[in-house]
């Protein structure tokens, strides 16, 4: 089931006001008949109770009208013209725009679910939404990536609301079912991130996707244990990242090299001054070394390996090269007003 971002305004909350603002009508309309109770007349002869006032109510505004209980008095009469007769069509525009909200809304729902079909390509699928699947996507929006080319694939209810209200869509159901992926189009995609809870989830989403895309999708596995991360690689992720391996070197960086781990912690926190980035090499920068660049380049990339600058094959830039180095991550300063 694929659910579209959030709205501000849901149906469920546009019937509710629908709703309440017929009741407060009713109530109305039997205060008014209740004050002016002498002037109606039952066919019981008894007088009118609040019950009676409410069922005339009821019977009135929806047009039903069984004419047991009528109104004898001038000003009783002159209520019906006055206010019971507008009321009674107010009641019944209510009901109809009502109904053709949700018609509405239905329609609209199932055009966007088609146009999405039809333009979604090139995008990226993050399996899992949790801390993990939560940070992937705020990086891919860090780098340029636009809402619209993120789907998420979540079957936890809560996790499923959160990334609607960040404003993406979600495929709900689970990622090792291959229905489930394909309703993410995930032939057309360009990556596919996964951030299951679990090792064992992770296997089985690469699997799918392999075979679904027959490896020609890009596929980033996260793993908790680095024992799974062959198990991974063999099953057609390209790339796996060990996150309990990754904690613990951090960790570790803490302790002896208390320094080191606040400059990684900086690369890693968006907005926080330093941020790694990636670009391809200009024609005018071939054949110089990296180190005469203006950015702070920290190593090369060439033809699927990375050479860092010691690396003798990394002191010059070659045709093809992606250039990795260290970018200026801090907000913008906001000049002062005159």
């Amino acid at each position: 089931m694929i659910q579209f971002p959030a709205v501000r305004r849901g149906p469920l909350r546009a019937i509710s006001a629908r709703l309440g603002f017929a009741v407060l009508l009713v109530v109305a309309i039997v205060v008014i008949i209740f004050v002016d109770r002498d002037g109606y007349r039952d066919v019981n002869d008894d007088g009118l109770t609040l019950l009676d006032c409410f069922y005339y109510a009821v019977v009135t505004l929806s047009t039903t009208g069984y004419g047991d209980i009528t109104p004898v008095s001038e000003s009783a009469r002159l209520a019906n013209i006055l206010i019971i007769t507008p009321a009674r069509v107010l009641f019944l525009i209510i009901l109809v725009g009502t109904t053709l909200e949700v018609l509405t809304e239905q329609y609209r729902t199932n055009l966007r679910l088609q146009r999405w079909r039809k333009r979604v390509k090139n995008h990226v699928i993050v399996c899992g939404y949790g801390t993990k699947g939560r940070a992937a996507v705020g990086t891919l929006l860090e780098n340029g990536l636009d809402k619209s080319q993120v789907v998420v694939v979540e079957s936890a209810s809560g996790a499923v609301r959160q990334a609607q209200a960040d404003g993406l869509v979600v495929v709900e159901g689970s990622a090792t079912r291959s229905t489930v992926l394909k309703e993410a189009r995930v032939e057309q995609a360009k990556a596919i991130i996964i951030a299951t809870d679990s090792d064992d989830a992770s296997v089985l989403v690469t699997l799918t996707v392999r075979q679904l895309t027959a490896g020609k999708v890009s596929i980033i596995a996260a793993a908790r244990e680095a024992e799974n991360a062959p198990l991974l690689r063999q099953s057609g992720a390209h790339h796996v990242i060990v996150s309990s391996a990754t904690a613990g070197r951090l960790l570790g960086l803490s302790t002896t090299a208390p320094p080191l781990i606040e400059v990684v912690e900086d690369l890693l926190t968006p907005g926080q001054g330093m941020a790694l980035a990636m670009r391809s090499a200009r024609r005018d920068e071939v054949g110089s070394s990296p180190r005469e660049l203006t950015e702070l380049v920290i190593a090369l990339f060439r033809r699927g390996k990375v050479l860092p600058l010691t690396d003798p094959e990394g002191t010059t830039i070659q045709t093809g090269d992606m250039v990795v180095y260290v970018r200026d991550d801090r907000p913008q300063a906001v000049p002062a007003m005159p």
